[in-house]
């Protein structure tokens, strides 16, 4: 076996080991069936009754017994345990001829030796040979019930039985599999597992050996009392059968085992998540599905090769199983995308709290032949019942959580309706937004910026919809249902359009005003961009200085090489570049350096507490000026009184956006509005108390802070 094999074979079995962990009830299970074995040992002594066959007919079915274990032993596997049909049979026909305490004396005796050859899985045959005797008991209380109590000393002839006896033995080898295989079931299956998507095929095969085991123990019942020496001949259908029974269970494993790392797969993952739910149902609590995609995986594929590629999944696999909190089920759904299941979740919080540790232990540097990987991952987190009510709904939504922190570059994210753009209400709006795009309903707004000279430095284009059913639609929402979605490119497209065809109106009037238009990463990501943008200026005969594209830094985070010759292309054309809601990000510093703007925005959220809050007021600060060192323009947003307007002039800032100076407005008063201003631009509204003895009669005094102006 190649060495990356047997690493797989070993996962494997680590991995469906974590499967297999025996209960707590393991000691009463193993308790009882050594009480009943010492009892039965016991009342057999006492009575002078032997334990075991003698004369040729019990060493023929010790040299059967023999060749079964060599048989067992030289397979070299270690999923024996859990029933084999030729242990059964043999097993079985002793309890028809002799009765039930010589047939645990032979499945004593595998297990026995079977362990013996196999000393670190000892805990799970005994359990195995418990479950067995107890099965057996429960067969021979069967025939007990018929008045058939078998022995060593007076053998059931089979020359004896008819058609009633028939029917005995079908009912008591149904009862003795039923019994031994339902306590391996219940002791092996993982704690709240129902019925595991394992175990569902495999009941099926367990009826399909009972079957035979019916053709086969009555027949070595005829020949041990006929013709005792040819009983060891009866190795080769029952070796067969085994060998049958292993196949048909390896290639169950196979379908809902990833044949790399050895995890369970997609499908077994769906079976296994409806269970969960069910049994979370039923006890009132919560379950989870955590989604973990690496990122940037693709690119260790295309320059290592797929071999370091297969390689680091399995060291990332390995990782994911000893991270995984007790309870926890993970498996692998396909390239480099991992899950994890928590069939009972406290909250969401604390699912969230396993997700980043999770999402840490991946992230810890790999080592592969010397060469030292650190390969981030992203997760989604969807919770039963808050998120989906069945498995596919919750997997789906750990997606687009997934896909969301992957996005948003946050590690992870738990799902939130009112960003996931698949449910049916937010796919009726996208065919609505699609229709409002197309006739034309979608409308533009535009908020002034003004310098503290009352200038107006430009105005901002804001995308607003009113749907003819829900009424005003928050950007928010509508945007995040196009950028999620192949609408964006046509959103932008409209918006431009639209734009520039209103600052050619206004250039006509002799409002010659820059007007900024937010674009997403996906369109600056979008090959022929920069060339589009600048046959549409040409159309419409604006020059390039009258457009500005507001961007983030998100734009450098998928693809930067693009993004970085996109952004060159278009100031290559003349366009200018605003860097919009800065201080949000995660390098804002770093990206500065690197992106080609001339204008910085301060988000709203350092400028809104501004007046209040020293932190915020020196982080203001600080942006200012080091916008002002690297030669940028700053323009605050948000600004929405008169205390927040002072503070920044005293800062030096260069120009302000607010509901102060205006709230954005619809063409025809915004074109009003410039009109209004002509040269003068616009005046702040004076206070009350700013007005001094020297005031000019007849200054007009505004009390309201708040409102925009008209």
């Amino acid at each position: 076996m190649k060495p990356t094999e047997r690493a797989v074979a070993d996962s494997g079995m680590r991995g469906f080991a974590r499967l297999a962990a025996p209960l707590p009830a393991f000691p009463l299970v193993v308790g009882a069936a050594a009480v009943v074995l010492t009892g039965g040992v016991y009342h057999a002594l006492r009575a002078g009754s032997a334990l075991f066959p003698d004369g040729g007919t019990g060493w023929a079915l010790a040299v059967l017994t023999g060749i079964i274990v060599g048989h067992l032993v030289a397979l070299g596997r270690d999923r024996w345990w859990g029933g084999t049909g030729s242990g059964a049979a043999l097993t079985l026909a002793v309890l028809l001829l002799y009765g039930w305490l010589p047939a645990a004396l032979v499945s004593l005796a595998v297990v026995v030796l079977v362990a013996g050859a196999r000393s670190h899985r000892w805990r799970q045959g005994l359990l195995h040979g418990s479950s067995d005797i107890l099965g057996i008991g429960a067969a021979a209380l069967v025939l007990a019930a018929f008045g058939e109590t078998p022995s060593v000393r007076d053998p059931w002839q089979p020359l004896d039985w008819g058609i009633g006896a028939a029917c005995e033995i079908v009912l008591a080898a149904a009862v003795y599999l039923a019994v031994s295989r339902l306590l391996l079931h219940m002791l092996l299956a993982p704690q709240g597992a129902g019925l595991p998507t394992v175990s569902r095929p495999a009941l099926a095969r367990q009826g399909l050996v009972g079957v035979a085991l019916l053709g086969i123990a009555p027949l070595i019942c005829v020949v041990a009392m006929t013709l005792p020496v040819l009983l060891p001949l009866f190795a080769v259908p029952l070796i067969a059968l085994d060998s049958t029974l292993w196949i048909a269970r390896a290639r169950a494993e196979e379908q809902l085992r990833d044949p790399l790392t050895g995890l369970p797969n997609r499908q077994w993952l769906l079976e296994r998540t409806w269970s969960a739910l069910e049994d979370a149902e039923q006890s009132g609590l919560r379950s989870a599905l955590v989604l973990i995609d690496l990122d940037r995986f693709r690119s260790v594929n295309d320059t290592l090769g797929h071999l370091a590629g297969d390689r680091l999944l399995l060291q990332i696999a390995d990782r994911l199983r000893l991270a995984l909190p007790r309870g926890a089920e993970a498996a692998r759904l396909g390239g480099d995308e991992f899950a994890v299941l928590l069939p009972v979740a406290d909250s969401a919080t604390s699912v969230m709290r396993i997700a980043r540790h999770l999402v840490a232990e991946l992230g810890s540097p790999l080592d592969l032949d010397g060469l030292t990987l650190v390969l981030e991952a992203s997760a989604g987190v969807a919770v039963f019942p808050d998120h989906a009510l069945d498995a596919e709904g919750l997997l789906r939504r750990a997606d687009v959580a997934m896909y969301q922190a992957k996005r948003d570059r946050t590690g992870v994210e738990v799902y939130e309706y009112k960003r996931d753009s698949n449910t049916p209400d937010r796919l009726g709006l996208l065919g609505d937004l699609r229709r409002a795009l197309d006739a034309g309903e979608v409308e533009l707004h535009y908020q002034p910026k003004v310098r503290f000279d009352g200038q107006v430095a430009g105005l901002e284009a804001l995308v607003r919809w009113v749907h003819p059913e829900r009424g005003s639609v928050p950007p928010d929402e509508f945007i995040a249902i196009a950028e999620s979605s192949g609408l964006m490119p046509h959103l932008t497209e409209y918006v431009l359009e639209t734009a520039l065809a209103q600052v050619a109106i206004w250039r006509e009037q002799g409002l010659k005003v820059p007007v900024a238009v937010n674009v997403s990463p996906r369109d600056v990501h979008t090959p022929g961009f920069a060339g589009a943008v600048a046959a549409r200026l040409a159309r419409h005969g604006v020059p390039p200085g009258a457009l500005q594209l507001e961007i983030t830094e998100h734009v450098l985070l998928e693809d930067p090489q693009r993004a970085a010759d996109t952004l060159a292309g278009l100031t290559a054309h003349g366009v200018k570049m605003s860097l919009d809601d800065f201080g949000t990000g995660y390098s804002s510093l770093v990206h500065l350096r690197r992106l080609p703007v001339s204008e910085l925005k301060i988000d709203r959220s350092f400028v809104a507490r501004l007046a209040i809050d020293n932190e915020d007021a020196e982080i203001v600060r600080c942006t200012i000026d080091l916008a002002h060192s690297l030669g940028l323009v700053v323009v605050a947003e948000g600004v929405e009184d008169d205390e927040t307007w002072e503070r920044l002039r005293d800062l030096r800032c260069d120009a302000v956006q607010g509901w102060l100076v205006a709230a954005a407005m619809p063409p025809q008063e915004a074109t009003a509005w410039l009109l209004a201003r002509g040269s003068q631009g616009w005046q702040r509204p004076v206070r009350r108390k700013e007005l001094g003895p020297a005031s000019a009669p007849g200054q007009v005094v505004l009390h309201s802070r708040s409102e925009p102006l008209s």
